[in-house]
């Protein structure tokens, strides 16, 4: 029910319920976004607030929302534009090809690059022996200058340990692997919306609060042989990923 209609002798009245204001206040705020450029300063909550006569909650749903879709952005105490969302392609292509393609400036903050043993899941998808040692690559992804993501890359020690031992973990590890002759033939990805962990939101300057997306992907040489199993967190109003569909 979206309205409560109440009547008396010769008068009637409508009650806008919050879901309505809630609703106006949202337009209302993007009207005045149309209007704002890249960093400008949206209003505060009280200001919004006294604009539209509605209660401060009501502002900050609205506000929450527009937070979510990457159309605003917390900077210091205050609220400002975001600029547009870095937008990637579904593919086989590396972030920094990707990132480079919309015209973005990528790099990125190593926070873990180590050896460690494969578990059952692990040594599966990567096609070794559980207990294998695996090369783990943790890092957190940049577009001009912003923090977007957190990757971690697993690659089964015996076929790469050599190189990763001389690779710049700032740099593309798609373009160090084909470096050295391995082609990437075919990846399965699948996507899920997630919420951060402390830990996670940390890394990326974002809060627990704030949807994510999760992209896990298995890549595979031309003989099918696993080259790498890839776990990637993005910030959810940071980034969206497109594809093209065919029939």
């Amino acid at each position: 029910m979206n309205q409560q209609t109440s009547t008396g002798p010769g008068t009637s009245s409508v009650v806008i319920e919050p879901e309505l204001k809630y609703y106006r206040v949202r337009t209302e705020i993007e009207t005045i976004l149309s209007g704002l450029e890249e960093g400008d300063a949206v209003p505060s909550e009280r200001e919004l607030a006294a604009r539209f006569t509605v209660a401060r909650e009501t502002v900050r749903q609205a506000l929450r929302d527009l937070l979510v879709e990457g159309r605003i952005e917390r900077r210091g105490r205050g609220t400002v534009v975001a600029s547009p969302k870095l937008v990637q392609p579904l593919s086989i292509r590396s972030y920094t090809e990707g990132a480079l393609s919309a015209g973005r400036v990528p790099s990125r903050e190593v926070v873990t690059f180590e050896r460690m043993s494969a578990d059952d899941g692990l040594a599966t998808e990567l096609g070794i022996e559980v207990g294998d040692s695996v090369v783990h690559l943790e890092r957190v992804l940049f577009a001009d200058g912003e923090k977007i993501g957190l990757e971690s890359t697993f690659l089964p020690d015996s076929r790469f340990g050599e190189m990763l031992d001389a690779f710049d973990a700032t740099t593309s590890l798609y373009a160090a692997i084909r470096s050295i002759g391995v082609v990437f033939a075919s990846a399965t990805e699948r996507i899920e919306t997630v919420l951060a962990s402390p830990r996670e939101a940390t890394l990326v300057e974002s809060t627990t609060s704030m949807p994510m997306l999760l992209l896990h992907r298995t890549s595979v040489d031309p003989e099918g042989v696993p080259i790498e199993r890839v776990r990637s967190l993005y910030r959810g109003d940071r980034i969206a990923f497109l594809t093209t569909l065919r029939e």
